[in-house]
């Protein structure tokens, strides 16, 4: 591992605006609590929550190139740009943060989406990024009471809440999440 907590922590609230920061710190805060309720390294929960948004504020130019000259999710670039910044996050994790443990770098890769089969680390870190203590829109607190029960509650309500939204805007539904949402229901 390559760079300390602290300069990791340096290097990425420099990469986006102080408010997107303090939403990192939630997700920090939430993560850790999660991974202690739910048994997952708290660990590995703190340094995949630090760098889950790394490149949210990347031009969108820059992201389409990572994905497309780095042999990453093509399928991503026909679907909305807000996915594209955790395929990113998770390559831009390992190159230029150096980070090699494949459960943190999958829970960043996932978090926006989810997938079919997450593991206890990408559940924790996707439902902190939705209870976090800033978060303030319609339905987050039936989320956090979700969360109290069980993560993959949680996450059902978070990803409820997701393509409710999208429904109402008329907007495309990526179809990975909707998978996400199923197979979190087959395992309760």
């Amino acid at each position: 591992m390559g760079l300390s907590r602290e300069e990791l922590i340096q290097a990425v609230s420099g990469q986006m605006p102080e408010k997107r920061w303090k939403h990192t710190l939630g997700v920090m805060e939430s993560a850790v609590m999660l991974a202690n309720k739910y048994g997952a390294d708290p660990v590995k929960a703190d340094l995949a929550a630090i760098l889950h948004d790394v490149a949210k504020y990347w031009p969108v130019a820059e992201m389409e190139a990572v994905i497309r000259d780095n042999g990453l999710n093509q399928e991503l670039l026909q679907h909305d740009k807000q996915l594209w910044h955790s395929e990113v996050g998770a390559f831009v994790a390992e190159r230029d943060y150096g980070v090699t443990d494949s459960e943190v770098i999958n829970a960043i890769r996932w978090h926006t989406s989810g997938r079919v089969g997450m593991s206890l680390l990408d559940k924790v870190v996707c439902l902190a990024d939705y209870i976090e203590p800033g978060r303030d829109f319609p339905g987050v607190d039936h989320i956090r009471e979700q969360a109290e029960r069980s993560l993959e509650e949680g996450l059902i309500a978070g990803f409820d809440s997701t393509i409710s939204l999208l429904i109402s805007q008329r907007r495309v539904i990526y179809p990975l999440t909707m998978l996400s949402r199923n197979d979190l229901i087959a395992q309760l």
